[in-house]
């Protein structure tokens, strides 16, 4: 199992778990691992949505331990298959409907094992020359489908969180002397995702240097009230920096303004950051990327594969319009890497973000849209927002049912209402129905929070997903809300 293994064959390997650990295991044993995993992996997905374990079952994963004396491989893929994974949402399920999905293809999970296989340091050119080529490929790509310029660079990082991290500091770094970051102003809306907040703490502004700006009534933020916020700060003294722009917010689907943000923007000489980490992937869609006008006039654009580009965990990507203005923030010089430095025509990717040791992620999505091609992404995404719109529709043929936020990029928000309970008891009543569908298991279907009520949030991404899915699943709502009103809300 060891190909680099080159010195005398009859020289025997060390003994017990120091040659199964770099692949004592026969070669067959390891494959049939592999195939049970892929097997299982590509087996149709359980009926039920959500399987929550129970206390005796976690205590007694929690109890294991680990053993003196290894155990054989094929007895460890068992219990890993069957006493742990399942216990999961799945995620991947066709009607697992809450936060935002992640109906990874096989595709990208092959991509994993492939990468993980040769466990790729992606941090330099030295070490990964061939998978960081097809990187700088891909975020080329990436960066033309949004309309950035020939100018724009980017690298994978593994998510969201680190993509709007990664973006701010570079906008820090660009627009605030280090003498003002106490006196600088970031603005986001009521809507921004949690993440950006967490960024901007960790870059050094504190809660009253971070303003929400109000949203309209389609959850977008307010772009006149953003320029009145901004001129306000000014006029305190303070340093207004950047304001954080969403393409696809994750309760709503709402697309803010970009190109009224981003006049606001240059007429205060603010940077624009765009956390489309789940609303980016319809620029990949001929019939949706209209959507997102004005996205290529960004300064720096977070967007995650993981979510509508179908790709398993830990793979997102950061774009910003100026790539030189990720190395100026942060490459550094030990003497350690002197070896593996490099000349314009090469990138090391660690001088680009935060990790030094990274994975390589963009080759996951590199097989996937070498194997699907573009088109049929496109097709994908396309089909997701005909899921949202189909429940919408059956939601609208039933009485007592209001729709909150109409269905856009695949997320549809709506409310069960009866006459006879407060504004409280209709809270509850849709806490109840949602706690019915997940003990139920057909779907899950969770609730948010807009406009000060609970409201029931349909995400539907999956490709799999059938509009008989989507009216089925709305028709079982009714049921649980019958039943719920029938039994008196609790």
């Amino acid at each position: 199992m060891n190909p680099y293994r080159d010195d005398d064959p009859a020289r025997p390997l060390p003994p017990g778990g120091a040659s199964r650990l770099m692949g004592g295991t026969s070669p067959r044993a390891f494959a049939a691992a592999v195939r049970r995993i892929a097997d299982c992996r590509q087996q149709s997905p359980t009926p039920r949505a959500v399987q929550v374990i129970d206390a005796e079952g976690a205590a007694a994963l929690r109890g294991m331990g680990v053993p003196a004396e290894g155990r054989p491989l094929d007895e460890v893929v068992d219990q890993l298959l069957h006493d742990i994974a399942p216990w999961r949402a799945a995620m991947d399920h066709p009607r697992f409907f809450g936060f935002i999905p992640s109906p990874a293809s096989p595709l990208s999970a092959l991509g994993d094992l492939a990468t993980a296989m040769h466990n790729v340091h992606a941090g330099s050119w030295l070490q990964s020359s061939g998978p960081s080529a097809v990187e700088a490929g891909l975020i080329d790509w990436l960066a033309s489908q949004v309309g950035f310029p020939s100018s724009a660079g980017g690298l994978f990082v593994s998510g969201g969180s680190i993509a709007n991290l990664t973006a701010l500091t570079v906008a820090r770094d660009r627009t605030v002397a280090p003498e003002h970051r106490r006196s600088a102003v970031a603005y986001v809306s009521e809507q921004t995702h949690s993440s950006v907040a967490k960024g901007l703490g960790i870059i050094g502004l504190l809660p009253d240097q971070v303003r929400r700006v109000a949203v309209d009534a389609a959850f977008r933020m307010d772009a006149a009230v953003l320029a009145r916020t901004i001129e306000a700060d000014l006029a305190a003294g303070l340093r207004p920096f950047a304001v954080v722009a969403s393409a696809g917010t994750t309760n709503t689907g709402s697309i803010d303004p970009l190109r009224a943000i981003r006049a606001v923007c240059d007429r205060h000489g603010l940077w624009m950051h765009v956390d489309g980490a789940y609303g980016a992937s319809v620029a990949l869609s001929p019939d949706h990327r209209g959507r997102l006008d004005g996205i290529g006039e960004a300064d720096s654009l977070s967007w995650d594969a993981h979510k509508w580009l179908f790709q398993t965990y830990g793979c997102g990507m950061v774009l910003v319009r100026e790539r030189t203005h990720l190395a100026q923030t942060f490459h550094t010089r030990p003497e350690y890497l002197l070896d593996a430095e490099v000349d314009e025509e090469q990138i090391n990717y660690w001088d680009f973000g935060v990790e030094l040791t990274r994975p390589a992620r963009a080759m996951k999505l590199w097989l996937t849209l070498q194997v699907l091609g573009s088109d049929g992404m496109g097709e994908a995404i396309a089909h997701g927002c005909r899921l949202a719109a189909w429940a919408e529709d059956e939601l609208r043929t039933l009485e007592g049912w209001e729709i909150v936020s109409p269905a856009q990029l695949a997320i549809v928000n709506f409310r069960r209402t009866h006459p006879g309970l407060s504004a409280e008891g209709n809270d509850a009543l849709n806490r109840a129905i949602s706690r019915r569908a997940l003990e139920e298991g057909h779907a899950a279907v969770l609730t948010t929070r807009l406009g000060g009520q609970t409201v029931l949030r349909i995400c539907a991404i999956h490709p799999d997903a059938s509009e008989r899915d989507m009216r089925a699943t709305v028709r079982a709502l009714e049921a649980h809300a019958i039943a719920e009103i029938a039994a008196g809300v609790s």
